[in-house]
Formats: structure tokens, C-alpha cells, sequence
């Protein structure tokens, strides 16, 4: 088949490997438009864009879906994977197979943008991935391919995509042999639908009246992206793993407490998490320890 792939995030990457290897042939890579970057707001490609740009593959980014429409059109598939637009129906008819998108949960729970994020705030123990041709809804087309993956109680989100990225490629795989033997694919159940709502930036701080196992799983959920947040001294802090203490500690939420050299904040219900890595304001990712040494804390400081 000729093919294209709609994405922008490294997720992309196991299965744009896969196609490269493949007999089929990755036609065009399409994605989001270069977006400013850092304290000097520098335009920076997208990550598939790079990917592209190193396998010689030709990259498309449009600023309005249908000026892809004269690219499209000779396709006999394109597949969708953390694209981040929602495509109108005039486009997804142009390949002749039309689209499937490669979804972060094991639908229909966990339709919309942060299925990873969510599934994780929510304990789940299992989740997975699920290919499924595009239609208008939103995460709502027919399925061709799902597996469930196990959800470990130490991986953040991060980690846990990455791991349904590599599942990913070999659903991508087995869905487009169904399609080349004229399979069909099911229609969605109706019940367990749940929605996995945009992450927003004040759900991503963190609030120490909490006990320490919700907030170690709220720090696992959002890391690496968006970060989940606290301020120390005015400045934004970002938490980027943490353990939950296995002893009890009265102090006030939020108090910064060094103990046997562990960096312990005292949370909700007398728990307490130890910081193992975060990253201050301006200035690169580091253990608690490194940042404790630099710190100079004062009796009594405390996260807020």
C-alpha cells in the first residue's frame, strides 16, 4: 500500500519504523507546523518532522487541514498517531482506505487527548492500545485492533507510552493486513465510555493536603509532559519522581524535611513523599540531593 502517517510526537517513531521495513511504502509524513520554543520563543520542527527530514521521507506541514487534500489523494491509507487535529470528513474519504488512528487506552474508555495521563490518576491496573478507522467523533470510529498492556505502580506516563508505542506497531501492522483481506472492522460498545480530558496547566500542580500515594500517582501521570508543579521560594519547581515514605510524619503540608540524607515533603493524612529527581526554575533536571546541596534550606520552608 501506499501510505501516509499524520503525527507529531515520538510515539510515532516504533511504527514509522516498522513501515520503512515493511513492503509497504511511506509515501509522506505529515505534521504540525513548527511551534516557538523556550525563553527565546526559537521556531522548532515538530519530532516526526525531524524523523522525516533523517529518513528522507518528504514532510508536509499544513496550517489548515484541507491544504493537505492534493497530497492525500493518491494515498490508499493514512494512519493518524498523536496528530493533534481533528480532520473533517471531506479529508478522511481521500485514501482509498480511508484513515486509522493508533489510540492510547483500550477504547471506549479514555476517548480524547490525555487517555495515558488519566488512565494512571485513575489507578488503573490495565489499559492499552487500540487501532480504529477514523470517523467524525471523536475517538469513536470502528475497531480493528486492541491489546491490553499491564500498567505498573512505579512507571509514569512517559514510560508507559512508550511502551504502548512499541505494542503500537504491530497493531498498525496486523489492522492494515485485516484491511488487505477485507475485514471488517466492530463497532464500539456503547457502555464503559469515559473521556480523557486536555490536561490543564493548574490541574498539573500539586497539592500537599493530599496524602502521599495520590500525589505520587499525580506526579507519575504528568510526567514527563506538561510536569507536575509546586513553587519553592516564589519559583516554580517541577517534580519528576518520587517514592511514598514508609513511616508516618506530622508536619505541617508541604514542610521540607531532610532526614538520614532523604529530601522528605510531608503530605495529607501524615504521609510523606521522598523527592528523588526534580527540576528548579531555569535550570536542568537533578536529584533531590544535588538540589539540596545548592538549597540552603531553612528551618521551617515548605513547598506551596
Amino acid at each position: 500500500m501506499r501510505i501516509g502517517v499524520a503525527a507529531t510526537p515520538e510515539v510515532a517513531f516504533p511504527t514509522l519504523e516498522w513501515l520503512l521495513s515493511s513492503d509497504h511504502e511511506l509515501v509522506l509524513v505529515v505534521t504540525r507546523p513548527d511551534q516557538p520554543s523556550g525563553r527565546g520563543r526559537i521556531l522548532q520542527e515538530s519530532a516526526v518532522a525531524a524523523w522525516a527530514s533523517r529518513n528522507g521521507i518528504p514532510c508536509i506541514k499544513p496550517l489548515n487541514s484541507l491544504d493537505m487534500a492534493d497530497d492525500l489523494a493518491n494515498l490508499d491509507l493514512v494512519i493518524t498517531i498523536g496528530y493533534g487535529v481533528i480532520l473533517p470528513e471531506q479529508i478522511l474519504a481521500l485514501p482509498r482506505y480511508g484513515f486509522l488512528n493508533l489510540h492510547f487506552s483500550l477504547l471506549p474508555q479514555w476517548r480524547g487527548a490525555a487517555p495515558v495521563n488519566r488512565a494512571i490518576l485513575n489507578r488503573d491496573t490495565v489499559s492499552g492500545i487500540s487501532v480504529f478507522a477514523l470517523d467524525k467523533g471523536m475517538d469513536t470510529g470502528p475497531l480493528y485492533v486492541q491489546k491490553e498492556i499491564q500498567i505498573s505502580s512505579h512507571e509514569n506516563a512517559g514510560e508507559l507510552l512508550s511502551s504502548m508505542a512499541i505494542l503500537g506497531a504491530s497493531a498498525v501492522e496486523q489492522a492494515i493486513e485485516m484491511i488487505r483481506q477485507g475485514i471488517s472492522p466492530t463497532v464500539q460498545k456503547l457502555a464503559g465510555v469515559s473521556r480523557a480530558e486536555k490536561i490543564s496547566k493548574e490541574e498539573t500542580r500539586i497539592s500537599w493536603n493530599e496524602n502521599a500515594e495520590y500525589i505520587d500517582r499525580h506526579i507519575r501521570a504528568f510526567t514527563p509532559e506538561p510536569g507536575a508543579w509546586t513553587t519553592w521560594r516564589g519559583e516554580v519547581v517541577r517534580i519528576t519522581s518520587a517514592h511514598v515514605f514508609n513511616l508516618p510524619i506530622i508536619a505541617p503540608q508541604g514542610s521540607i524535611i531532610v532526614d538520614s540524607g532523604l529530601v522528605l515533603v510531608s503530605c495529607g493524612n501524615e504521609s510523606a513523599l521522598v523527592l528523588e529527581m526534580l527540576t528548579p526554575s531555569g535550570k536542568k533536571s537533578m536529584s533531590a540531593k544535588s538540589w539540596l546541596n545548592g538549597a540552603r534550606l531553612e528551618i521551617g520552608e515548605v513547598f506551596e
